[in-house]
């Protein structure tokens, strides 16, 4: 659990760090607004992990049913269950939740898309957030991401200001990166831009 652990924060760190930015550069082929194109893969990050989580939520249902009808041995029936969701991730159905994902995308009021392309542009970013957060649910505890409001008070422990950031700012304008947590705590700060 430990190394699996500090492997997904690993990970997730990465596609913060490159994978995001690749994104950005993409999406800034179609999009001028900055400040959009930030929303929109803030969007994609948040809704990528509501995503799989629901998919993990049903993989372990259907899981728990299969193993409680040929279940024998000692071990608690939710270790079993986990351990089998681990050997048997390949199952999981990402196509599904990269779709899911970019449906809600297209219906949040928050952010937009020029009519001549499509969301679908960032499904590679989607998709590696989506396998990352369904791994990080097989943790013990589960790791997430902290969902964030325009408007909210800056708070150091959760986030890092953007560098074009007014650092005399109380209040956040709009968050680039969600912060990564683990049972309510912060272990990876996110990113966000504070304006007055």
């Amino acid at each position: 659990n430990a190394s699996r652990r500090a492997c997904l924060v690993a990970r997730f760190g990465f596609i913060y760090a490159q994978e995001r930015f690749d994104a950005e550069s993409l999406l800034r082929t179609y999009i001028s607004d900055v400040e959009m194109v930030q929303r929109i893969i803030y969007t994609a990050a948040v809704e990528s992990f509501h995503a799989a989580k629901m998919a993990f939520w049903k993989f372990k249902m259907r899981a728990r049913e299969r193993l409680c009808l040929c279940r024998s041995g000692a071990e608690p029936l939710e270790s079993t269950v986990l351990n089998y969701i681990i050997c048997h991730k390949d199952q999981y159905d990402v196509r599904a939740s990269v779709k899911e994902v970019i449906r809600s995308m297209n219906i949040n009021p928050k952010i937009s898309f020029p009519p001549e392309t499509d969301f679908i542009v960032l499904s590679t970013l989607i998709q590696e957030l989506c396998t990352l957060a369904f791994s990080m649910q097989t943790l013990v505890p589960p790791l997430d991401v902290a969902f964030g409001i325009d408007g909210e008070l800056f708070d150091e422990t959760k986030y890092y200001r953007s560098s074009d950031s007014d650092f005399t700012a109380a209040f956040v304008a709009h968050h680039i990166w969600p912060p990564l947590i683990e049972n309510g705590l912060v272990i990876v700060k996110g990113e966000v831009v504070t304006k007055r």
